[in-house]
């Protein structure tokens, strides 16, 4: 079974989006629970499902976002700046003005004056500001592969994963988050053959796939949910910094639940690829970049309605329903300005921001979800 194979009429596949959908999901999770438990001041049951997902969440989104890579990377340099970096920071710049507008009377109301926010907001053009760290960062992965392909992949390949594994805690996002997660993101790129077989596989072989999936899901739990014993040395403790508690977070075991889990969630998408029933997770992976964008908004409202008007349910049942509305919530602003034509400079990039004269001739949507 080849890529043509796996498209869909819309030359889309949709496994691809299955993933992303699945992965998406899992994002809004986790800022969801943590928001709610900080707010509440105690945990629920949906830290449990959050802590399972920690090991695979992220890396399986970056290993999906260098997927494609392969059949782009070569394009003219003015193109490839526009559509890998220009793309992203446009967007980045759009919403993180929004969220420091919406923001800006709450950290009024705590004490900051308007010279700090502004310096804030000057900083987080170097600094990534809050939730939109992913899509400040996809540019410079995007950038540095190109920057290195004149290197043997494999050399990469191994100096990425030797980065992900050593404790580096610099404070400064970039380089930190360009040390855990690079290594998925040139992964992709690089096996992404290797990657559309094994979905093609997990196809024509659901039953193999899902027992590969049930001893994956029994072996990360466990690494997961077990504590490191006192003994064990810790590189990270020798150091000075903080030392994982549970054996996930240990180097080298989270890079090797990064990659394991990136795997389950391909086998996992290409599964559920074959039911129509389970086609809302297609279409939240085809926007994923939509939610990505937006689910803050409505998932902080939800928060606080319910933390103050429902003081009766769980603490795992609120997040959960906050989970949902930061999903549903985004979606609904983008169907929103697609019903009524106006903001939809919101979600896709207008003609006025591509530096691409033969783009721009085009005139066609900027919308991408982030591969």
């Amino acid at each position: 079974m080849g890529y043509s194979s796996l498209q869909n009429t819309t030359g889309r596949i949709d496994w691809v989006d299955y993933a992303k959908g699945v992965c998406i999901i899992f994002v809004v999770m986790m800022h969801s629970t943590l928001g709610v438990e900080k707010a509440a001041g105690s945990i629920g049951w949906m830290h449990y499902v959050m802590q399972f997902a920690q090991p695979f969440r992220m890396p399986d989104f970056f290993l999906i976002s260098g997927l494609f890579l392969a059949s782009v990377i070569n394009r003219p340099w003015p193109r490839y700046f526009d559509r890998k970096v220009i793309h992203f920071f446009y967007f980045y710049v759009l919403w993180m003005t929004i969220q420091f507008v919406l923001k800006t009377p709450t950290w009024l109301g705590e004490g900051q004056t308007p010279v700090e926010i502004g310096q804030n907001f000057l900083l987080a053009f170097v600094q990534p500001f809050g939730t939109l760290w992913f899509i400040y960062i996809l540019p410079v992965f995007f950038v540095l592969t190109r920057l290195l392909e004149r290197f043997d992949w494999r050399i990469v390949f191994v100096a990425a994963a030797a980065l992900e594994i050593l404790p580096v805690h610099t404070g400064a996002v970039i380089i930190d988050e360009l040390a855990a997660r690079y290594i998925y993101f040139f992964a992709g790129y690089k096996l992404a053959p290797s990657i559309f077989r094994l979905a093609a596989w997990a196809m024509d072989n659901s039953l193999k796939a899902m027992f590969a999936l049930l001893a994956w899901a029994l072996f990360n739990g466990a690494l997961v949910f077990t504590k490191i014993a006192d003994w064990v040395p810790v590189p990270h403790d020798m150091l000075g910094l903080a030392a994982p508690e549970y054996w996930a977070g240990y180097p080298g075991i989270s890079l090797l639940l990064g990659g394991l889990g990136a795997i389950a969630v391909i086998l996992f998408s290409a599964l559920l690829s074959r039911f129509s029933v389970t086609g809302f997770l297609r279409y939240l992976g085809a926007h994923s970049i939509v939610i990505y964008l937006a689910f803050f908004f409505p998932m902080a409202v939800s928060r606080i309605i319910l933390l103050k008007f429902a003081p009766s349910l769980d603490i795992g049942t609120v997040s959960l329903i906050v989970t949902i509305s930061g999903v549903l919530g985004a979606m609904m602003l983008f169907w929103a300005t697609q019903l009524i034509g106006y903001g939809k400079f919101l979600f896709s990039r207008p003609n006025w921001a591509l530096t691409d004269r033969n783009e721009a001739k085009q005139a066609r949507p900027a919308l991408q979800a982030a591969e």
